[in-house]
């Protein structure tokens, strides 16, 4: 098939590695978002597909918005039969989803209708499912509501961390929409509309988010901290007012204390009472410092039974 791909961060440098790698396609174009500015130094940095894409000598294309009418016939020009999209972060009119013979289709990482919309590997993880995986669609002009090509489930560990996740997704993912290719080129792909009464949406994450709030269960909590990890973390506040990112935690026994209350110093860290239940936190991140083991930031008496956390504005 001749492919434009539309794709942006790392989870989408799977599928389009797996569609060069197959050997079957032209990929005639990779469409990516411009690049952008990050860090204290505000450098102008490359998207992970035009990073990869460039490797292997794709034209690449970061136009600021697709929908244009310029862009638009620009892509005619291409004569894609299909344009697969992943995690592109763009909305596609249209005119744009009728362009291709084959239409479009997205590698969506969650089990639609589920958790449609922009953080689906997030939420899957902070609200303790015990599944999750990758949904082929044929686009529509909806929000993740096109009909299901195909799907691949993948078990959540109750330590499982959202970046261990996404790895998983962004594999099964990949091999997922080659497969899904051939059966389109074969007739095989069997269309199944979505069941919208079972629809959920995952929307963006904001910072209030990641704010621990303690007087909540202690599996809610340990959710929360897998969810936000490795990015963007999940924290408290200490006494004095500096932040605390907790990056890992497993369920504990603790003495009954108000919630945020240091109950207790381990051998791995240090125990702290929830609204119902107990943490032991395992890996921390104190204000402009780096991750460390809980049990090195207790010895240098960054905690001690009686400490209360998140008692602080902010």
């Amino acid at each position: 098939m001749r492919i434009v791909f539309m794709g942006t961060p790392d989870f989408a440098v799977g599928t389009l590695q797996a569609l060069v790698e197959s050997g079957k396609h032209e990929i005639v174009a990779v469409i990516t978002q411009p690049d952008r500015p990050k860090g204290r130094g505000q450098k102008m940095l490359m998207t992970p597909v035009k990073e990869y894409a460039l490797t292997q000598n794709l034209p690449v294309y970061q136009p600021l918005k697709v929908k244009t009418p310029e862009f638009i016939a620009e892509l005619q020009q291409m004569q894609p039969e299909i344009v697969v999209v992943a995690a592109f972060g763009q909305l596609l009119n249209r005119e744009l989803l009728t362009l291709p013979p084959l239409g479009c289709v997205n590698v969506h990482a969650s089990l639609l209708p589920k958790y449609r919309g922009a953080a689906p590997i997030h939420y899957a993880v902070l609200q303790g499912e015990k599944e999750s995986g990758v949904t082929i669609m044929q686009m529509d002009i909806g929000m993740d509501t096109g009909d299901m090509l195909s799907k691949v489930t993948v078990p959540i560990g109750s330590e499982m961390t959202m970046g261990e996740l996404h790895d998983q997704l962004k594999a099964e993912g990949a091999k997922l929409l080659v497969a899904t290719l051939d059966a389109i080129a074969d007739g095989s792909a069997k269309p199944e509309k979505q069941n919208e009464a079972e629809a959920t949406y995952a929307k963006l994450l904001d910072r209030s988010m990641e704010k621990i709030d303690w007087t909540a269960p202690a599996q809610q909590i340990h959710d929360l901290v897998r969810g936000f990890n490795p990015a963007p973390g999940a924290f408290t506040k200490l006494p004095d007012g500096k932040t605390l990112k907790i990056w890992r935690t497993v369920l504990a026994q603790g003495q009954a204390a108000p919630a945020g209350t240091v109950t207790a110093i381990t051998k791995k860290g240090f125990v702290v009472s929830c609204g119902d239940g107990a943490l032991e936190i395992l890996e921390v991140q104190p204000e402009s410092k780096k991750r460390m083991e809980a049990k090195v930031f207790c010895n240098g008496r960054g905690v001690e039974p009686g400490t209360v956390l998140g008692n602080i504005e902010g």
